[in-house]
């Protein structure tokens, strides 16, 4: 199977298969695309619709959620895990608000300047948002290419320099419009196109635990399934049990914080993870990573953005 073909069939798969999702709404906007983009990192789509809903009622647009202190940022994250995310989108909307007019921009090299933008994020909005020719390589998209391409259960835990260029000597030379909706059965295939439906293909159907190779579009020409589907490469990674852990400590530490309606007193904190050297250490973390602030006389915030007083001589 060549390019091409390659492209049309994923695309015609995706033309008829692809979930209904608000940031993929010829009427989302380039912010409403970037703030699904932070939420979706190693996120389930069923777990960002709501806050992603949430969110994007509150702060339409960047110049709203810059306007307000990162702690809310924080707040409305709510359970979505890794709020450091958070923390970053809100620096991102502040240099929007700043350098860009309130607008989030269409280069790819003003994106990936943006805080807590990283190449992938910058290639998606760039591409999902303005119908840039950037390739989006996820770890689905890595699967997809993996399997079919390379005849590997499994891509390598990082993205390669091999993978890099593959995908970007995959991509159709097209660009598209911004944000628009799947084409006619017949249209030619975008890049953009091309990057959210490998992309699709690789969430629902080859999965990393259970792929759907019987309803796959390239299951006739998949490496992978050519060859027996191979279990050379090992099963995926899977994460440490999160009872017990740091991580939980964190979560139930910043819950308290995100719930009270100003600052907390050591002693709640106290309730609510037991284990006294864990809390510390959890605490600790908190506050080195800026999610939260630390005030006189015990008591305990979500970030302001208001930088603290400079310390007595």
């Amino acid at each position: 199977m060549d390019s091409a073909e390659l492209h049309a069939t994923v695309a015609a798969w995706y033309r008829e298969n692809a979930r209904v999702l608000p940031w993929r709404e010829p009427t989302a906007s380039p912010w409403a695309v970037m703030v699904s983009e932070f939420m979706l990192q190693q996120t389930p789509v069923a777990r960002v619709l709501p806050v992603w809903e949430a969110w994007m009622a509150r702060w339409p647009t960047p110049a709203a959620l810059a306007a307000e202190p990162p702690g809310e940022a924080v707040r409305a994250w709510g359970r979505l895990g890794y709020p450091r995310r958070a923390l970053r989108l809100h620096a991102a909307a502040t240099a929007i608000r700043a350098d860009h007019g309130g607008r989030v921009p269409d280069d790819h090299a003003a994106l990936l300047a943006l805080p807590g933008v990283g190449a992938y994020t910058a290639a998606a909005v760039a591409s999902f948002a303005f119908g840039r020719r950037h390739a989006v390589l996820d770890t689905n998209v890595r699967r997809v290419l993996a399997r079919a391409l390379s005849g590997s259960q499994y891509p390598l835990n990082a993205a390669t320099a091999a993978e890099r260029a593959l995908a970007e000597q995959l991509l159709p030379h097209l660009e598209g419009p911004a944000n628009a909706p799947a084409g006619a059965p017949d249209a030619p295939v975008t890049a953009a196109e091309w990057a959210v439906a490998s992309m699709e293909l690789g969430a629902l159907v080859c999965t990393a635990r259970s792929p759907r190779c019987a309803d796959c579009p390239l299951a006739d020409a998949c490496a992978w399934t050519r060859a027996g589907r191979p279990a050379h490469d090992g099963p995926p990674r899977r994460g440490q049990s999160y009872a017990g852990t740091d991580r939980q400590a964190r979560g139930r530490l910043l819950a308290v914080l995100r719930d009270a309606d100003g600052p907390v007193p050591q002693a709640r904190l106290d309730e609510a993870w037991g284990e006294p050297v864990q809390r510390a250490r959890a605490l600790d973390g908190l506050v080195a990573d800026g999610l939260v602030e630390p005030l006189d006389d015990g008591l305990y915030q979500l970030p302001t953005g208001v930088p603290a007083a400079n310390p007595t001589p």
